[in-house]
């Protein structure tokens, strides 16, 4: 069933700019900005072969995390050029527990598995959806998010079923799990692959004729961040349910042990529903709440 979009005023990612040129601090947080490439991303991770450890990080005094800096309300960068967000929240409460600062590195869907194989972060909080390819790359810890891929098309152009969509392009950004999907399941279809969110963001508002094949959360926030009716997620949820986690570098089992723990801390304080309210509320409303929040809690 086709969900219509209400205007809405929300922050787009037009403010992500100012941040990709320095450093701000926030809440006790140091936050480094990073180009699209990440040629100065985690600077204070090791230089060396291996990844930090939980007692190397301790002793740095600082976690390194990558985040997205132009996926509102996930991780984005604000008009003051500070990181807000639902992922961002969970990195900053991290930094707080672990007692040390945060180091946001900004990153793209399909830099988050090479971020962490060339230690570039410790940890990545970038609405990670777990898959059995990249669990052989990264080392996820529990989920704190479910997840479905959506689509969502122009208003004169409304796709509520695959079988819709013909010989039109379908956007889908490189490195993600609508790609991974459709390739296997639609190889017919005719997919433009971009590398960032802000290109296939700009394809798709250029192409009335195109979709955009996503995660339902994205393309949901996309089309009430627009503040017009111009688009509709025809397809709400495709393929089967996911769920977002962290993730650390493979065999950094410390670290790992230490993260499961904290959310498992965190979600018996039900911190996630509380992230929800605070930073996702305003964009998916009450409904989704206890759809989309995990809640992890000790086996």
């Amino acid at each position: 069933m086709a969900v219509s979009i209400s205007r809405r005023h929300f922050l787009t990612s037009a403010f992500a700019t100012a941040a990709l040129f320095g450093s701000v601090a926030l809440g006790g947080c140091s936050i480094s900005a990073t180009s699209d490439d990440g040629s100065n991303a985690g600077s204070s991770a090791s230089s060396q072969s291996g990844f930090r450890s939980l007692d190397d990080i301790k002793k740095s005094g600082k976690i390194v995390i990558g985040v997205f800096s132009d996926k509102s309300p996930f991780g984005f960068v604000d008009e003051n050029g500070e990181y807000q967000g639902y992922d961002v929240e969970l990195a900053r409460q991290i930094g707080t527990d672990l007692g040390v600062d945060v180091e946001f590195v900004s990153t793209e869907a399909a830099n988050r598995v090479e971020y962490l194989e060339t230690n570039k972060v410790d940890l990545i909080l970038a609405n990670f959806t777990v898959t059995d390819e990249r669990a052989e790359k990264v080392d996820f810890a529990e989920p704190y998010m479910n997840v479905a891929l959506g689509v969502v098309s122009h208003k004169d152009n409304v796709v509520t079923d695959l079988s819709q969509v013909g010989d039109r392009t379908v956007i889908v950004i490189s490195g993600t799990t609508a790609e991974t999907y459709l390739t296997k399941h639609n190889p017919d279809l005719k997919l433009e692959k971009y590398d960032t969110y802000a290109a296939a963001k700009t394809a798709f508002e250029n192409n009335k004729d195109a979709v955009w094949a996503n995660d339902n959360t994205e393309v949901i926030a996309f089309a009430k961040a627009s503040g017009s009716d111009e688009y509709v997620v025809g397809i709400d949820e495709l393929g089967d349910k996911d769920t977002i986690a962290p993730a650390v570098a493979k065999g950094n089992s410390e670290l790992l042990d230490w993260v499961n723990n904290e959310l498992n801390d965190l979600g018996a304080k039900k911190f996630f529903h509380s992230d929800y309210e605070k930073t996702l509320k305003d964009t998916y409303g009450s409904d989704y709440e206890d759809t989309l929040v995990v809640e992890p809690s000790a086996k």
